[in-house]
Formats: structure tokens, sequence, C-alpha cells
């Protein structure tokens, strides 16, 4: 092999240019300059002396006033913690509260809309009650009659009805017409069956009182039956006009 070639020397002049910059380059060696170097390096070894024994000491050189003084900041900061904690935890509770609050509201505004569209013949409804069936061959039983049973079963605790396939509700209105009752311009046919739902026992004891609602259908020619049962369907539904008058009332504040 070859040895590498090595780099040409530069030329006598620049080499004494690079000796002349490099002397000029040097700090002067004085007496003052000797004194700053031996004070900077005292300076040095003092700190780095303290550092280590104050790092090793640590809070065995403090005065008792300097250690009651640390130990109340920490104190304090402690307090000022707790209090933070004590703060948060509040802030917590009052938002499980509120969510609480907010979904126990909201739980109770959908039953009583349930119980408004039940009221209001919107939303059918199950439960125990009664079905009272009359059957009526020789078309004896008038619109006062059967209103009547309807009356009986409303002062019972009846919470829905229907009459055949029509739902009875607050503004239901009976009236005669040929072969049947027009119950709110609907006219039904015998026989009329009325499911109702409540307590079914106490239902059934309004409808066989003495002079009531079967007994008057008997006088009358037509044989009229209660059966209790533990669930009953009133599924008949209305439909909802708005009103053409009626405005809701505004609401204010206090």
């Amino acid at each position: 092999m070859t040895p590498p070639e090595r780099a040409p020397r530069p030329p006598h002049d620049a080499r004494d240019a690079w000796a002349r910059l490099r002397r000029a380059g040097r700090p002067a060696l004085s007496r003052s300059n000797l004194l700053a170097m031996l004070l900077a390096a005292s300076l040095g070894f003092a700190i780095i002396a303290q550092v280590r024994q104050t790092s090793v000491q640590g809070l065995d050189t403090l005065r008792e006033d300097e250690l009651v003084r640390i130990f109340a900041d920490v104190d304090q900061d402690g307090e000022r913690l707790g209090d933070e904690v004590r703060d948060l935890q509040t802030s917590l509770e009052l938002l499980e509260s509120q969510t609480t609050g907010e979904k126990e509201a909201e739980r109770a505004a959908q039953q009583r809309l349930d119980a408004l569209r039940i009221l209001a013949g919107t939303a059918p409804a199950a439960g125990p009650g009664i079905v009272l069936t009359i059957d009526d061959p020789t078309g004896a039983i008038d619109a006062p009659t059967l209103l009547d049973a309807v009356q009986e079963l409303r002062d019972a605790g009846a919470e829905a009805m229907q009459v055949n396939d029509v739902r009875i509700v607050a503004d239901t209105w009976f009236a005669d017409a040929s072969g049947g009752i027009s119950v709110s311009g609907s006219q039904i046919r015998p026989p009329y069956v009325v499911t109702a739902i409540g307590d079914s026992n106490t239902l059934a004891g309004a409808m066989q009182i003495v002079g009531g609602v079967t007994a008057t259908a008997r006088q009358k020619g037509a044989e009229a039956t209660v059966d209790i049962r533990t669930r009953v369907v009133v599924d008949a539904l209305l439909s909802v006009s708005t009103p053409q008058y009626a405005r809701p009332v505004p609401t204010t504040t206090s």
C-alpha cells in the first residue's frame, strides 16, 4: 500500500502570521490580572463550601424563630389546601344535587304529562277495573241512563273510561239517537260496554247498589252484568284540537 499523502505545509510567511495572532490573543500576565484571578478563585471556593455546608446541615443550623416561621408557613399551606379540598367537595356535591334535582324534576314532569294525557283521552291506559255490559234488545236504555252509569263510575273513582269504542273525558256528552245513543257525536248501538279503570271492588259496588245502574237497567227490560278484572285496557283515543279562543296565561315572576 502507498502511504497517504501529507498535506503541504503552509509557507513560511503564513506560519509567522498565525504565530503573531496567537500571541496577540494571549492576555498579558500582569499583577492586576493575577490578583483578579486569585479573588475569583477564592470566591468560587467559598460559594461551593457554603452550598455544601447548607445542604449537609439542613435545618440544624436554623434558629428557633426561623423554624417556627417555617412550620407556620407549612401549617398555613396545609390549611389553604384543606380549604381548597373542601370547596371542591362542596362544588361536587352541589353539581351532583343539581343533576339529581334535574332528573327528579324531569321524572315528575313526565309523570304529570302521562297523567294529563290519560285524563285528556290522548293516551291509552291499563289497570285493574271492571267491564259493565248492558244488553238492551228492546232499545229501552236511553242517554240519561248511560250517563248515570258513567257518573256513578266517576264518583267511585274511575280514572279512565270508554263506552264501546268512544273515550270518555270531562267534556263528553250523551244524546238519544235513532237505534242507539250518540256519545259526543259518535253513535253507538247496544250492547253497551263500559270499560273503567280504578279500584275494581269499589267500581263494581257502585254499579250494584240498590236503585243503581244495574237495577235501573233491569227495570227497563235490559240485562246488566259487571265483570271484575285485574287488568282492563282503555285504548279508545281522542284527537286534541287547538283552542280557538283560549290561551295559556303567561307566567310572571315576583
